[in-house]
């Protein structure tokens, strides 16, 4: 019987992570299991941007030979995220006139009026970009709110749609394509990482409820808010926990490396006056909350999330940032766990998107859920085919 295998790699700008996962029976249900895990510093990239397609390579070659080796699989295949400043979402509404003469709403239907969602999209905000995920939040029938996820089945005679667009930067996501397939790894997949590492951040209340998740990676913030269990928005700021980093080294005048210790709490030879750290950190960390609680108001959700916001990445591993977050933001916080099954949880959130990568690769309905894009394998299959015939 064959195994039920999938692969995460989790390209970020720090690090490049890797999870294998297998799908098997456990007291007559499907559970997944961490069969191994690979890890190599993150070459080639700012904020998110590939500069060098070589060092991408290198490092993705690299963590997934690791994780091979601690799995005992041997990797061909796999889900990819995409993160960086290049990532954005974009909300439009559409609407299209049902097509059967019984005004039954059918498939067609819900694609064509996806269609006009994507055709109302400004042309300055889609030029240059390719949608990853196309999502829905929420439908009306012959202008009346309609509950629930699909209008399939029911009758009437104009179907409305407000969809989450969730675009990269077609160049960025070539270049990462290549750089993947030159590490000998075919991509089946990519998903935008604040999407994958939410699948397995969140629990399915939280999301009903509202909230949002933000992950503080080393060179960018990523959040993505949710609203009866759908992403209504996402965004990417250019600033990270790196800059805490340097702050630090230059208010403290210390090393970089010792600057990265002190900012997670790791004891070290230097005297660190308490009062001093804390208003250097205080000073980045109020800029970060600001730019998330100036997107919430944009929105309309700011201090109307009941279920919080949930603090992922590296970034989340300093200390006051629960405090931090829940006084800027005026919302119930908390770093963010992995969720293993109904008992299990992993409290190093770093590894999040890699794992929801492998848990979207498993579950055809969360695909669904997510709109992930099936033009996506089309660009897969061009871009890398236009792209080799540049190879030596």
């Amino acid at each position: 019987m064959a195994r039920n295998i999938t692969v995460g790699i989790d390209i970020g700008t720090y690090q490049v992570k890797v999870v294998v996962t297998e799908l098997s029976k456990e007291n007559g249900k499907n559970t997944p299991r961490i069969l191994g895990t690979g890890i190599a510093e993150s070459k080639g990239l700012r904020h998110g941007y590939i500069i060098n397609t070589e060092d991408v390579t290198e490092s993705v070659a690299t963590a997934v030979a690791q994780a091979e080796k601690t799995s005992g699989v041997s990797i061909k295949r796999a889900y990819i995220s995409v993160g960086g400043v290049g990532l954005s979402g974009v909300t439009s509404i559409g609407q299209t006139v049902v097509s059967r003469a019984d005004l039954e709403i059918t498939e067609l239907d819900l694609g064509k009026v996806s269609d006009a969602c994507e055709a109302e999209i400004p042309p300055a905000l889609i030029q240059n970009r390719r949608i990853l995920h196309a999502i829905p939040v929420s439908y009306k029938i012959d202008s009346k709110m309609m509950l629930g996820n699909k209008p399939m089945g029911m009758r009437g005679s104009k179907l409305e749609a407000k969809m989450l667009f969730i675009t990269c930067l077609e160049p960025h996501l070539a270049d990462l394509m290549y750089a993947v397939d030159r590490a000998g790894i075919e991509v089946i997949d990519v998903l935008a990482s604040p999407i994958a590492a939410s699948v397995v951040t969140l629990t399915k209340a939280q999301k009903i409820a509202g909230c949002v998740l933000a992950n503080i990676g080393a060179e960018t913030i990523s959040i993505v808010v949710y609203e009866n269990n759908i992403p209504i928005s996402l965004e990417v700021f250019p600033i990270g926990s790196t800059d805490i980093t340097h702050d630090i080294a230059l208010g403290l005048k210390v090393p970089i490396e010792e600057a990265e210790n002190i900012k997670m709490g790791v004891v070290t030879q230097t005297s660190v006056p308490r009062k001093k750290l804390e208003e250097i950190v205080n000073a980045r960390l109020s800029d970060m909350f600001e730019l998330i609680e100036a997107h919430l108001k944009k929105i309309g959700r700011n201090g109307m999330l009941p279920g919080g916001i949930f603090i992922s990445g590296g970034g989340s591993g300093i200390g006051t940032i629960e405090d931090f977050a829940k006084a800027s933001l005026k919302l119930p916080s908390k770093v963010a766990q992995i969720h293993l099954g109904e008992k299990s949880r992993i409290g190093d959130s770093t590894w999040s998107v890699a794992y929801g990568l492998c848990m979207v690769g498993f579950s055809k309905d969360t695909q669904a859920d997510i709109g992930i894009k099936s033009s996506t394998q089309d660009f897969i299959k061009k871009g890398l085919g236009w792209l080799k015939q540049f190879l030596p």
